[in-house]
């Protein structure tokens, strides 16, 4: 039967470990995203989605890969007792973990209230989409895409009555591109992601760049032809000229107007030179590839060392 003292030493050090990669991570995002920030083209969606769950990942991914099995491999069963200042490291990133918790379960029960009250007075709207359609009676223009698993598209009655059917169906391809892009869901694990990162302000602007890109990604989903580009650029024109201030939605919700600037956006838009989006090289798989199997090689001597360095950074905290 194991110890449980084992059990403990060893929960300690994973959280210790976690909150230590966390932060080392996080600084290096934010070095990153600042120079990214910088440039002109400063990268696609996924380029800020992915520095933006970084830390928390690859905390997880070092605790989980890495340092459970050398604990379980090399530590012996038989453990001293907790040092203190072991134990408030791991009570600190515990509370980060948790407070990660509490915002993402906050910020789907505030989605959920929303889609709730803006249901109970809707009615279907007869438009072509892959999803349901809901109008509601508010004067106020918005399109919003609702729900992770089970997503609806709720349209105001400002919208239906400001836009012609060819923009209403050019926005409701918008926003079937979020849906299929999973942006709610990003949106989601964003607010949720458990890192230090969360406490800086550089993680508002990650989220911002992301939101920005995930709107260009979205218009050239929805615009195929010069036609479709046309009318969802006249759509975004309309709505945000009748949205007096453009407030974006903190909960996993997206919107016509919610994220980046129209300008730009339109411009894009109306753009026959605009530049494609990037796509996957045919040399990244095979990167991939090579990278995995030298993981695979060198898995065993990197357990050790990261046995190693467990019980250096243990015996000489203070």
């Amino acid at each position: 039967m194991i110890d449980l003292r084992y059990l403990l030493h060893g929960v300690a050090i994973a959280l210790g470990w976690f909150g230590a990669v966390n932060v080392a991570i996080a600084a290096a995002a934010v070095i990153a995203a600042r120079r990214a920030a910088r440039r002109e083209r400063s990268g696609s969606a996924a380029f800020w989605l992915g520095l933006r769950l970084l830390p928390a990942a690859a905390s997880t991914v070092f605790v989980g890969v890495l340092f459970v099995p050398s604990y379980w491999t090399y530590e012996p069963r038989s453990v001293e007792d907790l040092d203190v200042t072991l134990a408030l490291l791991a009570l600190a990133t515990l509370s980060c973990i948790c407070a990660a918790a509490v915002r993402g379960c906050a910020a789907w029960r505030r989605a959920r209230q929303r889609t709730r009250a803006w249901l109970r007075l809707a009615r279907p709207l007869d438009v072509d989409s892959a999803i349901p359609v809901y109008e509601i009676p508010i004067h106020t223009p918005m399109m919003a895409l609702v729900g992770v698993m089970r997503p609806r598209l709720i349209v105001t009655r400002g919208v239906v009555s400001a836009l012609t059917i060819d923009e209403l169906r050019a926005g409701v391809a918008h926003e079937i591109g979020h849906l299929r892009a999973w942006d709610n869901l990003k949106r989601l694990a964003m607010v949720a992601a458990p890192d230090v990162l969360a406490a800086t302000r550089i993680a508002a602007t990650i989220q911002a760049r992301w939101a920005s890109a995930a709107e260009h990604a979205a218009d050239r989903a929805a615009g195929c032809d010069s036609e479709s580009r046309c009318a969802l650029a006249s759509a975004l024109v309309k709505v945000a000229k009748l949205t007096p201030t453009a407030t974006p939605i903190a909960e996993p919700i997206s919107t016509l107007v919610g994220g980046g600037d129209i300008a730009s956006r339109v411009q894009r838009l109306l753009d026959d030179d605009a530049p494609a989006p990037p796509t996957l090289s045919a040399r990244r798989p095979w990167m991939s590839l090579a990278i995995a199997a030298a993981f695979a090689i060198a898995y065993g001597p990197l357990l050790r060392l990261v046995h190693e360095a467990t019980e250096v950074i243990v015996n000489t905290l203070p």
